[in-house]
């Protein structure tokens, strides 16, 4: 049975895979829900949304689309501005809203853009052995930082993509089921200025930090980057418009998990 928290966290998983962010924003049911979601009373599905809304905005054609839902704007301004929430959720709120409120400019293959790019790195993102890992990364403090991060986990074979949350100094990374997270641990502790530590919720729910131990750890290594990272609409994945992948639940066909997602959100919010 569905639950707010479910359906979020499975759109979550699905706008971390690049060639999922358009079939999202365009589809009816799930762009709207996601808005309603931000003014849910549990704060989990509160940030699980706008985590939801951070990965769909990497995508700039989605960027005005979803600037102009209603109610997206000042529903992330009432997140910004409301007592009693965690800095996570402000702080997260404060970048979707930045984002979506920037203008769009064009894109342009500039040096710039091309480090900004690594951020987003994927390599065979329909890679059904794949996992999550969301790491604590101590020393994340500027976009400096950020830069020698993506380079080292730039270097370790089997690392999938990943995304920043600096003001939480976390990132997500979903890497091949049998690379280990130690690998991670070593590589960032690698940069001499970094150290990660694992993040995992407990028995009751609540989030704990765990040490990667980096000694004696073998790093799998890329043996050569390309210059350039491919762009998003370049990518042959984007050519199948309705592809659909995810993690935590068995591969169907035609986006029919996604359908079930608006349709529920339909189903719950309108009459």
């Amino acid at each position: 049975m569905m639950d707010a928290l479910s359906v979020v966290s499975q759109l979550r998983d699905l706008a971390s895979e690049p060639q999922n962010r358009a079939v999202i924003v365009q589809d009816q049911g799930c762009l709207p829900g996601l808005v309603l979601f931000l003014d849910h009373k549990d704060p989990e599905v509160v940030f699980a949304t706008l985590q939801t809304l951070r990965y769909l905005a990497e995508l700039p054609p989605n960027i005005p689309i979803m600037n102009n839902e209603l109610g997206m704007m000042v529903s992330l301004e009432t997140l910004m501005g409301r007592e009693g929430l965690s800095a996570d959720i402000t702080a997260l709120a404060e970048e979707v809203y930045n984002i979506l409120r920037a203008p769009v400019s064009v894109a342009r293959r500039t040096p710039e853009r091309e480090r900004r790019k690594k951020s987003q790195f994927f390599i065979n993102s329909s890679n059904k052995k794949a996992k999550s890992v969301t790491l604590h990364i101590q020393g994340l403090d500027s976009i400096d930082q950020r830069g020698l991060c993506e380079e080292a986990l730039l270097k370790v074979k089997g690392v999938i993509s990943f995304t920043f949350q600096m003001a939480s100094k976390r990132c997500t990374v979903r890497i091949r089921s049998d690379l280990s997270t130690e690998s991670l641990g070593t590589a960032i502790a690698a940069t001499k200025v970094l150290s990660a530590q694992q993040v995992v919720k407990n028995e009751t729910g609540e989030e704990v930090y765990i040490p990667l131990n980096s000694t004696g750890v073998e790093v799998p290594q890329n043996s050569a980057l390309p210059d350039y990272l491919p762009e998003e609409e370049e990518s042959p994945e984007t050519k199948c418009d309705r592809a659909i992948s995810r993690t935590t639940a068995k591969e169907d066909s035609n986006g029919s998990w996604l359908n079930a997602a608006a349709s529920f959100l339909t189903k719950t919010f309108y009459w």
